[in-house]
């Protein structure tokens, strides 16, 4: 049996320029690839060496990207090597079988939703209040899954955040702040969830799994091995656990040391 390496993506795997957080001169900066393009722009990318360690990762175990990235979103990503056998989009809520989106998981993920949370039409509501207009650019539905919203984090209040956190909580709904996104989810949609189910579907013998958000969290506290970032949301909130381990990097070079913790945990 293989172990099953699941892995967020974007602040974790890949990164945005302005998540860079390089602090070398930009003649010793490591070499930069491109990871994706959108409207024929790049806007994610990931260092050389990552590329290497990925396809190493790769040899030796299932790689499953896990993300909350639309499935759209996430056919965008070009990592190397083929496509994965396995991958997690919209936070849990779609399994994607070589590529293709599994139906099976897709009505469960649907039944559940009926049973446990709130219709997302409730949801979407709270974040498009007249109130909220100041700070929320653009709201957008990922799937009929969840809702996300475009914010400007310096004009939109905490304590609005707060309330809103409050209000999901009794919807059955998460909350989560990831750069100038904040996603509400409803609980039946999780990362850890879907990389539970593949896991089953694998026979894998170990599950390893890195992310950087409050979204990834349970998926980490599940697996067997757990890494993540030295920044992003699980990093302010002080998130720890006895199977963590966290890098010493943060931005990019810290995506290139998770591959390497976790291809050294792997080969170990």
């Amino acid at each position: 049996m293989t172990d099953l390496v699941a892995c967020d993506l974007d602040r974790t795997l890949i990164y945005s320029a302005k998540a860079f957080w390089l602090e070398t001169p930009d003649p010793l900066a490591p070499r930069i690839v491109v990871a994706e393009l959108y409207n024929g722009v790049p806007i994610s990318f990931l260092t050389r060496a990552s590329e290497d360690l990925l396809l190493a990762l790769r040899a030796l175990a299932e790689f499953v990207p896990v993300t909350t990235r639309t499935v759209a979103q996430y056919q965008r990503v070009q990592l190397p090597g083929a496509v994965p056998s396995f991958a997690v989009t919209s936070n849990g809520g779609v399994i994607l079988v070589d590529g293709v989106p599994d139906a099976a998981w897709g009505a469960a993920v649907r039944h559940r939703l009926s049973e446990e949370a709130a219709p997302i039409g409730e949801v979407t509501a709270l974040l498009a209040d007249h109130s909220a207009a100041a700070w929320i650019t653009k709201l957008n539905n990922a799937e009929n899954l969840f809702v996300y919203a475009i914010v400007d984090r310096e004009l939109m209040p905490a304590a609005w955040l707060a309330a809103l956190e409050a209000r999901c909580l009794g919807l059955g709904w998460t909350v989560s702040v990831q750069g100038r996104k904040l996603y509400c989810v409803p609980n039946p949609v999780t990362k850890s969830a879907a990389v539970a189910e593949v896991r089953r579907r694998l026979g894998a013998a170990r599950v390893l799994a890195a992310g950087d958000s409050l979204l990834d969290a349970p998926m980490l506290e599940q697996a067997d091995l757990a890494f993540r970032p030295a920044h992003g949301e699980l990093h302010d909130a002080g998130f720890t656990a006895p199977n963590l381990t966290v890098t010493a990097a943060t931005g990019i070079l810290a995506g290139e040391e998770l591959l390497r913790l976790l291809t050294a945990a792997t080969a170990a």
